[in-house]
Order: C-alpha cells, then sequence, then structure tokens
C-alpha cells in the first residue's frame, strides 16, 4: 500500500509540474551480461528479453513516467522553429523535486503538432498545448555543417549542470541545438548543497550523477514509446568545470551496476532490483520488454574536474616539476614534494600503457608510431635538475601532447577574422599587410606575443548553453560550454584562492561559499590549531567513507572514472573529448591526460585538447563548436552518415582596433622552425602551467576551496575529508610536517 502511495503521489506531482508551464546502446540483461555493437554504441531498441521475475511497481513506474500519461505542456519557438516540453518529473519518487526535473526542446521538423484530445492527429501547431507529440519520421534536419538527421536518428544531447558540484534546479530545455537537428536535454540535479526540508544534508555523492542518469532513463523510455523523437543510440553528455565532471563520469560510468541502487530509491524507470540481488533493466514498449540503459554514445566536457582521487597529487606534481615556482609557505613546498613522490609511486603502479598510433605520437623516437609503449614516471637525484629531478615515459606523453595542442592552435590561427596584428616595434599591420600574412607569419607573431585577440580567439566561455529561456549561448554562437566565470566558483574576484581569514577561527564559510568548512563545524581545514589536531580530523572522516554508506560503498570510488572506464559491467562510449583550457589552475592537466589514456585502452575513440591560452572553462575557437564534433563523429561511426569536413577558413582581411600588442611572450619557452614546427622542453611545459595557471594553492587540499569536498558527505555533515593519499603522506611524514605547519 505504502508503494502505491507513493506512486500516486508521485503521478500527482508529475501532473502538477506539467501544469506549472516553464521556469528558471549497449544493453544489460538480468544477470547484467553485455552486448556490445562492432562500433561500441548503444543497440538497445534492437534487443528484447522477458523479465524472469515480476515486479509490482514496475507497471506503476512506467505508466507514472509516460509522457503519453502525462500529457505534458509543450511551447513552439517560431524563431528558433523548436517545441520545448514544461518541466517534468524523471523519477517518481523524487527526494527534493524541484531539482529532479527534466525539460527537452525537440525541433519542430520532427513534429506535425499537439494532439491535445489523444486521437493522434495534431490539434496545435504552434503556441502553447498540452498533449502528446505528433511525430514526423519521415522529415529531416541538415545540420550546419552538413549533416542529415530524422526524428528516429537524432543524436540526444544532455546538459550536465552541476557547476561547483553543486545542486541544479529544474531548467526548461534551451532551442540551442534545434537548427542542428539535435533533441536538447536540461535536467536538474541534487548537489553540494542540498538538504532535506529538515535540514539532513543529503547532496553526497553519487546524488548529482544518479540524477542525471535517471534523466536519460526518462528520456530514453519515452524514445522508445515514440513520445519524443531522437535516438537512443546517439546520447551525448556535455558540461563546464562540474559540470564537465559530471558529463564525464556519466559517460565513465554508463550502465555500470554500482549505481543501480542509487537510480532505484528514487523510482527510476527501467532498473528494479530482483529478490535474488540482480537486476531487472527492462521497460515495456508494445507488449515486449526492451532493455534500458544509462548509457552514453558521447561525451564533450569543458575542463572536467575529474578525477577528484588523485587531483591533490596531480596539481602537487605538476607545479613541483618547475623548481623555480614560489609556494606560499614551507609547509605546502614540501607537502608538494611528497605528494609529487607519491604520485610516481601511483602512476608506476597503474601499469599504464599506450599505443603510439592512437595518440599520434613517436614516443620512443624510433621514427615510427607502431609501438606500445609502457608509460612510467622516473627520478633522479642527480640530473634533471630543471624538472626536479623528474622524466620518463608518461611525462614524454604529456610534453608531446603540449607541444601538439600549441601546433594545433598555431594551425588554426588562419580561423582568425578580428584580431590585431602588429610588427617587432609595436606596430599596428596595415588590412593589405594583414590580408598578405602567410602561416609563418601568424606563427612568429603569435610566439612573440605580437597581437590582440579577438572574439573568434577569446575563450571566456558561452552562458548556459542548452538551457535558459533564451535558448542560446551568450558568449560562443557555435556552441560553447557553460560560463563558470573568470575565476570559477568558489574563488574571489582576482581568479585567487578564497580567503581563509588568515587562520582565524571565525566561521569562513558553507557549502555556497569558498571554503571547505562544513555546516556543522567551524573548523576550516587551514585552521586547525595543530597538525595532530588535522590528522585526527582526516583520519576520522576517512575511515568513515571507507566504511561505506547505506549500500556498503565508498561514495569517493563512485565518483572516479577511471575505476570504470573498461571495466567489467561498463558500457564505454564510442567517443569522448574532453576541452581544458591550458592555462586553468582549477585542476591538473595530467587528470584529462589520465583519462585520455583509459579510454583508448578501453577501446573509446578519446581526444583532449588543451586550449592554449584557455583559461576555465574554454568557448570552442576558430570555427570549432560542440555542432561541429558531434557531426564529425556522426559520420565517423554512423553507417551512411555523411563524413564531416571542416570549412575551410576565409582569412582575415582587416585588421582589428587594437592599439598595442597584448599577447604573451612564448619564445622563451616554446621554439619554433617552418620544417619541425613547435617545440618545447618539459620544463618549459611546466614553467608555463605555473605562470600562466590562476587559482592554483599547490600543496595539500588543493582541490579544497569549496567545492568538490561537500559531495563527499554525509547525512550529518556536508563536508568530509577524503583523499587517502593526502592522509598517506601526512601519516608517513607527520614528524616533518609537524614542524611545518601553520
Amino acid at each position: 500500500m505504502k508503494k502505491v502511495m507513493a506512486i500516486l503521489l508521485a503521478l500527482t506531482l508529475v501532473l502538477g509540474l506539467a501544469a506549472c508551464g516553464t521556469s528558471s546502446g549497449e544493453t544489460t540483461t538480468n544477470d547484467n551480461s553485455t552486448s556490445q555493437t562492432a562500433d561500441n554504441s548503444q543497440s538497445q531498441s534492437a534487443d528484447t528479453t522477458v523479465i524472469t521475475e515480476g515486479h509490482a511497481e514496475k507497471a506503476d513506474i512506467e505508466s507514472a513516467l509516460n509522457l503519453a500519461n502525462i500529457k505534458p505542456e509543450w511551447t513552439y519557438s517560431e524563431n528558433a522553429d523548436a517545441w520545448t516540453m514544461a518541466i517534468v518529473a524523471a523519477v517518481t519518487n523524487a527526494e527534493l523535486p524541484d531539482y529532479q526535473g527534466v525539460s527537452v526542446c525537440v525541433p519542430g521538423a520532427y513534429v506535425k503538432g499537439v494532439d491535445t484530445d489523444g486521437d493522434g492527429v495534431a490539434d496545435a501547431t504552434s503556441g502553447t498545448a498540452s498533449g502528446n507529440l505528433v511525430i514526423d519520421y519521415d522529415a529531416t534536419v541538415t545540420s550546419t555543417n552538413g549533416q542529415v538527421y530524422t526524428a528516429a536518428t537524432a543524436p540526444v544531447i544532455i546538459n550536465t549542470g552541476a557547476a561547483g558540484y553543486s545542486a541544479q534546479s529544474n531548467q526548461t530545455a534551451g532551442t540551442t541545438y534545434a537548427k542542428e537537428g539535435y533533441i536538447n536535454i536540461a535536467c536538474g540535479n541534487r548537489g553540494k548543497q542540498s538538504t532535506l526540508s529538515d535540514g539532513t544534508y543529503t547532496g553526497d555523492a553519487p546524488s548529482c550523477l544518479v540524477d542525471q542518469k535517471n534523466t536519460v532513463r526518462f528520456v530514453k523510455y519515452n524514445i522508445l514509446l515514440g513520445n519524443l523523437p531522437g535516438s537512443v543510440d546517439y546520447f551525448v553528455s556535455t558540461g563546464g568545470s562540474g559540470g564537465g565532471a559530471h558529463a564525464t563520469m556519466l559517460a565513465a560510468t554508463s550502465n555500470n551496476p554500482d549505481f543501480y541502487d542509487y537510480e532505484i530509491s528514487q523510482g527510476a524507470v527501467g532498473v528494479y532490483k530482483n529478490s535474488d540481488g540482480s537486476y531487472s533493466t527492462t521497460v515495456t514498449v508494445n507488449g515486449s520488454e526492451v532493455e534500458l540503459s544509462d548509457g552514453l554514445w558521447g561525451c564533450m566536457a569543458y575542463s572536467a574536474i575529474t578525477s577528484l582521487a588523485e587531483a591533490d597529487m596531480t596539481l602537487a606534481f605538476e607545479y613541483y616539476l618547475n623548481p623555480d615556482y614560489s609556494f606560499n609557505t614551507d609547509f605546502q613546498k614540501q607537502l608538494a614534494e611528497y605528494l609529487a613522490a607519491e604520485y610516481m609511486e601511483y602512476i608506476n603502479a597503474q601499469n599504464l600503457t599506450v599505443e603510439e598510433a592512437k595518440v599520434g605520437f613517436d614516443l620512443n623516437g624510433d621514427g615510427d608510431t607502431s609501438d606500445t609503449i609502457a608509460l612510467t614516471i622516473e627520478y633522479a637525484e642527480t640530473g634533471h635538475a630543471d624538472t626536479n629531478g623528474y622524466y620518463g615515459t608518461y611525462l614524454d606523453l604529456y610534453l608531446a601532447e603540449f607541444e601538439q595542442n600549441l601546433q594545433d592552435y598555431i594551425d588554426r590561427l588562419s580561423y582568425a577574422e578580428d584580431w590585431t596584428w602588429f610588427n617587432s616595434d609595436g606596430t599596428a599591420l596595415s588590412d593589405s599587410e594583414v590580408a598578405a600574412m602567410t602561416d609563418a607569419d601568424r606563427t612568429e607573431a603569435f610566439i612573440n606575443g605580437w597581437y590582440v585577440k579577438g572574439s573568434t580567439g577569446s575563450s571566456s566561455g558561452g552562458m548556459n548553453e542548452g538551457h535558459g529561456g533564451s535558448g542560446g549561448p551568450s558568449g560562443d554562437s557555435a556552441g560553447g560550454p557553460p560560463d563558470m566565470g573568470s575565476g570559477g566558483p568558489g574563488s574571489d574576484s582576482a581568479g585567487g584562492p578564497p580567503d581563509m581569514n588568515n587562520g582565524s577561527s571565525d566561521e569562513v564559510g558553507t557549502p555556497d561559499s569558498g571554503t571547505t568548512q562544513s555546516a556543522s563545524s567551524k573548523t576550516d581545514s587551514a585552521n586547525y590549531s595543530s597538525f595532530a589536531e588535522m590528522l585526527a580530523a582526516y583520519q576520522a572522516d576517512i575511515t568513515e567513507i571507507q566504511a561505506g554508506d547505506e549500500y556498503g560503498n565508498n561514495i569517493v570510488d563512485l565518483y572516479n572514472p577511471l575505476n570504470y572506464i573498461g571495466a567489467e559491467g561498463t558500457h564505454n562510449p564510442t567517443w569522448t573529448r574532453i576541452l581544458m583550457g591550458a592555462s586553468e589552475g582549477d585542476i591538473s592537466m595530467l587528470n584529462s591526460l589520465n583519462l585520455q589514456i583509459a579510454w583508448l585502452n578501453a577501446g573509446t575513440d578519446a581526444e583532449i585538447e588543451w586550449q592554449w591560452n584557455g583559461g576555465h572553462v574554454p568557448s570552442e575557437i576558430f570555427g570549432d563548436s560542440l555542432a561541429l564534433y558531434v557531426d564529425t563523429m556522426y559520420g565517423e561511426y554512423v553507417d551512411g552518415a555523411v563524413r564531416i569536413t571542416k570549412a575551410a577558413a576565409s582569412g582575415q582581411k582587416s585588421n582589428g582596433d587594437g592599439t598595442e600588442p597584448s599577447g604573451t611572450d612564448l619564445s622563451s619557452w616554446v621554439s619554433y622552425d617552418s620544417t619541425n614546427g613547435v617545440g618545447m622542453t618539459l620544463a618549459g611545459a611546466a614553467a608555463y602551467r605555473t605562470s600562466g595557471a590562476a587559482k592554483a594553492m599547490p600543496g595539500f587540499d588543493v582541490m579544497d576551496y569549496g567545492q568538490e569536498d561537500y559531495v563527499f558527505g554525509s547525512s550529518i555533515a556536508d563536508a568530509r575529508h577524503w583523499d587517502a593519499y593526502v592522509l598517506k603522506v601526512f601519516e608517513e611524514h607527520r614528524d616533518t610536517l609537524a614542524e611545518l605547519f601553520n
């Protein structure tokens, strides 16, 4: 009876939300075996199975989340030629309904109109109407890049909010992608500041990720029922910063059973637990049982702040590579040295390898790219003084990526349309001189800083792409990521770390502001009275986390995508792309490198781009866009699709209006010649990172400034220390560190 009442209550909520209007694959069977197509994409629409164990709640959940029963409100935008669905509940047992809803925007070409009376005929072809879409499966949309889609083949874009790992209230889907032929999803999610009505904290991991997984299930279910256009085989996640982390984790953990219990607890569709502990993961479609996956086909992540598990070590290691870097305190410097050594040990224990052909680098210098290279970090007390003794094949790959990304940036300078170029004495070039510039001319000017960027080379980020009533990014019209601001969440206006109150014992923060203090304590990680006190807090918190949550899981492990990429039970996406700002300080470039290595070895087409001089959550620049990449991947991996080629640069015809050069002089870090292209040293790359990055404070708790720690809370504490590697260093070097503390 309780379950029935819960379903009825959820259905009432769904109907109520629908009436409120708008506001701000691969498959598993019941025994968790897997089936995979040749191109590594999902094929669930073609696979059916019979549930071996009945579930009384299954039919109720399916009925409550069937849009044909909800009859949501749809609004047509003539300017965008798109229909947008008002927010409805994505689950039947939402813990925080205002953060667990979903809105969908579909291109108008795929819709004949809205059936308001249930007879299957379109009654409303414009304006706002409640009912069901009448889908036109014969219509086509040709994207701005020339790819062709139908209502049955269109990619589905899911926007992962969660900036700073925060909660995201329900939002109406934007019309951004309608012209591309994509289906667009905006969903809410619980996050670091989430509490229940009685004040109980509930934003801990993996609630945010689970809400996004449940949204994927909801939309796929309604596509299978014919309530929505789109393909269940081509779901793509995208987001920036914490949203980029979740876009990455959503792809990395695709359909992994570790998350099923959390999905079930919220009343998700298409996942149920059997009495023997196994799971049923089907929905009923036209009388048949069809597998339903929360898996993805692709991922486009901007400044993915993940994996947190090694984030303290990676950032400390990257800064320690530069022997000239000035740490804020002797404690930080010493801890960075210890964490760097810990990171070397960590990487070498992973037994990492990479195929040269997949990354495109001749890492062993034998003149070809046909070898598989073991990736290690080495250390020598003498030699390699310019990188504090560190070297090795892992760092050779790191350097090669930096060189290649700088070269890629230079190669695209011909797409600049509004830059101002200068000669060596600071005189602006004439329009005719700009029109006559060769690739070599632009490269020389860029390396020496003789330019002022225009908007085509800016990486300030778009605003709320995929969300919002206006439906378009405010910065990058070609499809940039959400804007995270100049310093990112938790930072001060200058882009540095938040004020830690200079060691005072006053209350310095909450989950909404820029420190690690939990709501239940006035002690921040920078304000312990002694090293022993801090060490005890770390030990207690980490012991508690490692003991497991209500399902016996370590929630830090659940939020480590490296635990899931290529693991048994995970359906790896076909492709991923992570775009980082090469000068951002929120996380080390080594994190995205590790993700690429893992995905390449799992068979995923994985690209990383470290946008030269790009900051946190950089925009797409120089003619690139999310849509261009999605269309390109579609052409690459879908039979019969159009092969997409990026449009050629038109060439800048006139100079910009800058008055004096403002570019960074790279000549001390970067060499260049027309035959070999750009060249860097590992020391040069480290110097660039530590000189250009903002917001970084290497040392203990580098990821600990008001953001990610809050997702590792509990019902009584919203923030707990969680980094076992930092704790290991604390314990092994307690005597030395205690003398330097505070």
